[in-house]
């Protein structure tokens, strides 16, 4: 946890998400897999990255890539051994990075042993820890909840005669946190991986575990907060652990229950704020809203706010469930620059910045056109849903191209070799556009490249205190086309200003902004900040430090 006193080590740090099937093949397969990783560990080193957000990696049939977890003591044999496992958390250690577990306790697979024995009987003890109903009168399902990815969430289980709840899919049955030797297993399981020496986990919907079925009370239920302190007392305390909560329903008002600093839960939590300012009120992700500057500044610059003096950023725009950053935020025009831009405004935040893999060479999206190509349980059940409603195939392809879960699923590119050098084999899901040209091999042979710009960010939060303890200050808040603001710690001042648009323009400074000192970011060249006008380039970033009287 964090405390008043003193800084924790991923305070300093940077995150690197490795999607596992998507990100190195070790043996021709066409799907990635531990060793992979391992072999790519040199890379993630070289940029200065901390530690990894490991995607699961348990066994698993595989029907939602993973999420589905059949053994949580077990890795799929798909994606390797223990031993490999053990082999990538000891080299990862050589090299100054920690290996973050994404914990999935929400739910487990259908094909769990767990699940098979409670649908086996009433009387099995593990029949108490999922969620059952009795059939509505006359028959079929207790009401009318329907799945995050499609259909209803009910699971018909014969064997006794009862409805079993499932959130996301009938693959992957919920679990009953409310049983004692529910919660118990599950921390003897946390505790069996810290034992294998990881640094901490990521919680897969932590959010949810707290649930109340029948009020419909998903996101933060009543008892949330309380599993969560019991976790911390069991596994967390007294450990030198970093964890990561996932909410999709956490707000400016709930946000210190998780990571604040007297809780005892956790050490910061994955908010979505700025994700969902850009869906449609009724078809969410599937009909996005253009992208505005402005709503998106006036949330981060909020959870900037709320964060400032207690709890902690986790700071992101892209992973394994969202588009591509540079095709949502940014430009694909201007790919390498409005890559290199919107890390800027990123990194230099007060928070943990987290790199999807990928974003470091400013990957866009997949370039998909038919259904045919998409692989997501996600995608595959609503389209289905949404074209027995009457749909066009079109209008819901067009929503997928821009939001499917796929579009950052596909293989990384390491160079414009066979399948982008990602396996030798045929790969799982296609390439994305543009990989022969946009690859880590052609981008570390550019000076100018984005594992350039992102290896200088990385850096800066490791050797100047003001990127990580300087407090916050936006500025041009009504401006459509520039991001602005300015991190201060005692007698210093970064000012760090981006234009996030095709156009050029010229802002007038305000004088907080208007800095002389060192350009530790200047994407087209150095300007004079302190002469209070700037033009700036479509997608051209600066960051100047100086000291506060040049204000």
């Amino acid at each position: 946890m964090q405390t008043a006193t003193g800084a924790r080590w991923w305070h300093t740090a940077t995150g690197y998400q490795v999607y596992p099937r998507s990100f190195a093949d070790s043996d021709g397969d066409g799907m990635g897999d531990v060793p992979g990783i391992t072999g790519k560990l040199d890379h993630l080193a070289d940029l200065g990255i901390g530690f990894i957000w490991l995607s699961p990696v348990y066994a698993s049939p595989m029907a939602d890539n993973g999420y589905d977890i059949s053994d949580y003591r077990d890795i799929a044999p798909e994606f390797g051994t223990l031993d490999d496992f053990d082999r990538l958390v000891a080299q990862a250690h050589a090299r100054g990075i920690g290996i973050v577990m994404d914990l999935v306790v929400n739910h487990c697979s259908a094909a769990h042993p767990w699940f098979r024995a409670a649908r086996a009987s009433r009387d099995a003890p593990e029949h108490d820890w999922f969620i059952w109903r009795d059939p509505a009168p006359g028959g079929g399902p207790p009401d009318d909840q329907r799945a995050c990815f499609g259909g209803s969430a009910w699971l018909w289980v014969p064997e006794v005669g009862r409805y079993c709840y499932c959130h996301f899919s009938p693959e992957q049955v919920d679990l009953n946190w409310d049983t004692p030797a529910l919660r118990a297993e599950i921390y003897d399981m946390m505790r069996w991986w810290v034992g294998r020496g990881i640094a901490g986990f990521r919680m897969d919907v932590i959010s949810l575990i707290g649930k109340d079925v029948d009020a419909r009370i998903y996101e933060e239920g009543p008892r949330l907060h309380a599993y969560l302190q019991e976790m911390h007392r069991e596994v967390l305390a007294g450990r030198d652990l970093l964890t990561i909560g996932e909410s999709w329903g956490v707000s400016r008002d709930t946000a210190l229950l998780y990571c604040g600093r007297d809780r005892g839960e956790l050490d910061m939590v994955f908010q979505f704020t700025h994700i969902l300012e850009g869906w449609d009120e009724v078809l969410g992700k599937w009909r996005p809203r253009p992208f505005d500057l402005v709503a998106f500044k006036r949330v981060m610059d909020d959870w900037q706010e709320t964060l400032a003096d207690d709890g902690w950023n986790a700071l992101f725009l892209s992973n394994h469930d969202l588009p591509r950053q540079v095709s949502r935020y940014g430009s694909e025009r201007y790919r390498k620059d409005s890559a290199k831009a919107l890390a800027t405004v990123l990194h230099l935040m007060k928070g943990t910045p987290f790199v999807y893999q990928g974003e470091e060479i400013g990957m866009t999206n997949a370039g998909f056109t038919r259904i045919d190509q998409y692989r997501d349980l996600e995608t595959l059940g609503h389209y289905s849903e949404q074209i027995a409603e009457g749909v066009s195939p079109g209008a819901f392809l067009e929503g997928a191209a821009r939001f499917s879960r796929d579009n950052s699923r596909t293989p990384m590119q390491w160079n414009a070799g066979e399948n982008a050098g990602f396996t030798s084999g045929t790969p799982w899901i296609g390439l994305a556009q543009g990989w022969p040209e946009v690859n880590v091999a052609a981008d570390r042979a550019d000076p100018g490249g984005v594992v350039a710009h992102y290896r200088r960010l990385i850096a800066m939060r490791k050797e100047l205190p003001i990127v990580v303890h300087g407090r916050y200050r936006p500025f041009l808040r009504g401006n459509a086309q520039v991001m602005a603001y300015t991190r201060s710690l005692g007698a210093e001042v970064l000012a760090v200003i981006a234009n996030l648009s095709e156009e050029p323009c010229m802002v007038e400074l305000p004088a907080p902004m208007r800095v002389s000192g060192e350009a530790l970011v200047a994407t087209h060249g150095v300007r004079d900040l302190s002469a209070g006008e700037v033009t700036l380039a479509p997608y051209e970033a600066l960051a100047v430090l100086g000291p506060e009287a040049a204000r």
